[in-house]
């Protein structure tokens, strides 16, 4: 049987951005591309500082002091701001080109143009030099993923500000849990939102988070259904309507910071307590996603992207990154199941979408109901697909489904390096059951337990032999690197290893396995087991717990295997009892799709729950600890629930 289930056409390979981009490099091909940008790094990411044309000041050389992953050293002499360069396209003749078309389930949907999206962003901007907020300085957003939140962190990061983001159904101890820890001076919240076609107030979880956080001097609600509920008794609030209502007239100003100065801080699954805060650059996080949407989505100026997202994943800070190439960016708000999954696809195909984004899960579910396009999608490029493997057959589903003629990209990388370590490739032929290929500047291999660089085909973990731009400046509370070398660095000396099981193939392609250690991923979204813990922990007639992700039909599953206490046991109000505490206090993604009682947790015979052995159980896979646990009579029954 053929692998190859499409093939660029040669005008769409020359017409291609990446083509273009290597027209002038010793490069016949993207192999020889990747190697020489893994090569010759220097070259290679000064190239696409200068493609991109990025507004910056200072030397572009040297363009980094070594190649170890001991310290940020990227570009030290450049300095830049995000915002004006995601804002440039409002002072050309692109200004009234539609930036944002923003859709929602049950609001009216609202499209605006790069010159008001700048405009908006200078009122909120405005309101916050009120305040003194100055470079460094952090905003918070528990957001929908609507225009606000982007123009929340436009207006921050314009005085080099710091953005930080959940959305909407974290629960209240989610929210404490991650500003708890990167404390920001202004909050930006909904005051309600709806899912499914329900409406949920927030206004009481508002309420609590604003005494449970001390560092927060602000609080800007935002009415999205126009309620009038945006005028608040809670202390310290003011309207996203009065600020959007006041005249400005002072010019909206950026803050150029250096190259490695922080711009967002992501959240960490959390394994072993609270979620860490990862902290990313600046000038990475724009070089990287410039070289991703733009030369390996073939994104540019004339195309519209829709990627579904919620603003508390890092493909919402990919997503709002397009505007930097003067790209439509359609958002969604709202179940992509409400009204129906048929009018949901159909969006793509009504706003004349040119590159989707979505999971391998959504793909099954279209797959699993037989649900039939309802519009040709005459103007659909490429379909983007993260957040899990993408199984073979599920290639076959895509190209069936949407049209046979489409660039279907599996993406994989993650919160850590805010990008793709593996993507797609507009120049080569895509592969039944394989990621293209290596993004370029990512010197990525399969590597054994004992250090080597393994063959075609052979499976290990996935380390990145050589820096990157959009590594992480570090952790939050981690003055001393211990937090990001545990999680980075430690296992292998000297690499990234990135806690992914992969095999690299004969033409460069990338099979990916499934997570080597105890994060869970449903649906893309990174979740800690200690986030699940600390719910089940508070049930008195509960022993033990432990939380484990499978694989089933391309994505994961979270199950929870509880230990009753001496004369308890699991019925089916405690499973329901479990479910509702772990939806109500993290988010409704932390539900487990199974909960089974079990005699004994297995543990480590220093104290630590051994996650990692269960998921390989049922994963069907051999253990290679059994030596480390302190109880392995345990195990036997985890084999029976699958």
């Amino acid at each position: 049987m053929n692998d190859i289930l499409w093939t660029p056409s040669p005008s769409r390979i020359e017409q291609s951005m990446m083509y273009d981009f290597m027209k002038d490099l010793p490069a016949k091909n993207y192999q020889d591309l990747h190697a020489w940008s893994v090569n010759n790094p220097a070259e290679f990411w000064s190239k696409v500082l200068n493609y991109f044309d990025v507004i910056r000041e200072g030397s572009d050389t040297p363009a980094f002091k070594d190649l170890g992953f001991d310290d940020y050293s990227w570009f030290g002499q450049v300095r830049l701001n995000f915002a004006e360069n995601l804002l440039r396209h409002a002072e050309t003749d692109h200004a009234d080109k539609v930036a944002l078309n923003a859709l929602h389930e049950i609001n009216e949907n609202r499209r605006i143009s790069y010159r008001s999206l700048k405009k908006t962003t200078q009122q909120l901007a405005a309101f916050l030099k009120d305040m003194n907020f100055k470079e460094g300085d952090v905003l918070g957003a528990w957001m929908p993923n609507i225009p606000e939140t982007i123009i929340s962190m436009l207006a921050c990061t314009s005085f080099g500000g710091v953005f930080t983001s959940t959305s909407c159904d974290f629960g209240i101890e989610g929210v404490v849990d991650r500003f708890g820890q990167s404390k920001p001076r202004v909050l930006v919240a909904a005051t309600s939102y709806s899912y499914n076609g329900k409406r949920i107030d927030l206004t009481d979880k508002i309420k609590e988070i604003a005494a449970r956080l001390d560092c927060v001097e602000k609080i800007i609600l935002v009415d999205i259904f126009n309620e009038g509920n945006d005028e608040s008794d809670i202390e310290k609030t003011v309207s996203w309507t009065s600020i959007a209502n006041k005249e400005v007239n002072a010019p909206l100003e950026f803050k150029r910071v250096a190259f490695a100065a922080p711009l967002y801080i992501m959240y960490s699954s959390g394994t072993t307590g609270k979620p860490k805060c990862i902290v990313h650059s600046v000038g990475g996080t724009l070089l990287q996603h410039l070289k991703e949407l733009g030369l390996h989505s073939d994104l540019s100026a004339n195309k519209n992207i829709m990627f579904f997202t919620t603003c508390g994943w890092m493909m919402w800070n990919w997503l709002v990154s397009s505007l930097a190439l003067g790209s439509e960016v359609t958002l969604y708000e709202g179940s992509p199941g409400y009204p129906t999954l048929e009018d949901f696809v159909d969006l793509v195909a009504k706003q004349k979408v040119h590159i989707f984004g979505t999971s391998p899960k959504f793909l099954k579910a279209l797959e699993d109901r037989k649900i039939s396009a309802k519009s040709e999608f005459s103007t659909l490029e490429t379909v983007l697909s993260t957040g899990a493997p993408l199984m073979p057959e599920q290639f076959d589903f895509v190209y069936k489904f949407f049209k046979p003629d489409l660039h279907l990209a599996s993406i994989s990388g993650g919160t850590d390096i805010i990008g793709c370590f593996m993507l797609g490739n507009p120049l080569m032929p895509v592969r039944r059951g394989e990621i293209q290929a290596a993004g370029l500047g990512m010197n990525i291999v399969s590597y054994s337990a004992d250090e080597k660089v393994l063959g075609p085909n052979q499976e290990g973990e996935l380390v990145c032999l050589t820096s990157f731009p959009s590594r992480p400046i570090g952790f939050l509370e981690d003055a001393d690197n211990s937090k990001i070398k545990e999680a980075y660095f430690n296992q292998f000396k000297g690499v990234w290893h990135h806690g992914d099981f992969i095999h690299v193939t004969e033409t460069g392609g990338v099979v990916v396995h499934g997570r080597s250690d105890a994060t869970l991923n449903p649906g893309g979204v990174r979740i800690g087991t200690a986030e699940i813990y600390r719910q089940t922990e508070s049930l008195d007639w509960l022993e033990d717990s432990l939380c484990v992700g499978r694989q089933d039909n391309g994505d994961v599953e979270v199950v929870l295997f509880v230990k009753p206490k001496v004369d308890e046991e699991l019925t089916n109000s405690r499973v329901d009892q479990i479910k509702a505490l772990i939806k109500k206090e993290t988010t409704p993604r932390h539900v487990p799709a199974h909960i089974f009682q079990v005699t004994d947790i297995p543990y480590t015979r220093s104290g630590k729950k051994m996650e990692l052995a269960i998921t390989r159980i049922l994963a069907d896979k051999p253990l290679t600890n059994i030596e480390a646990i302190a109880n392995p009579e345990c195990l036997d029954q985890y084999k029976n629930f699958f």
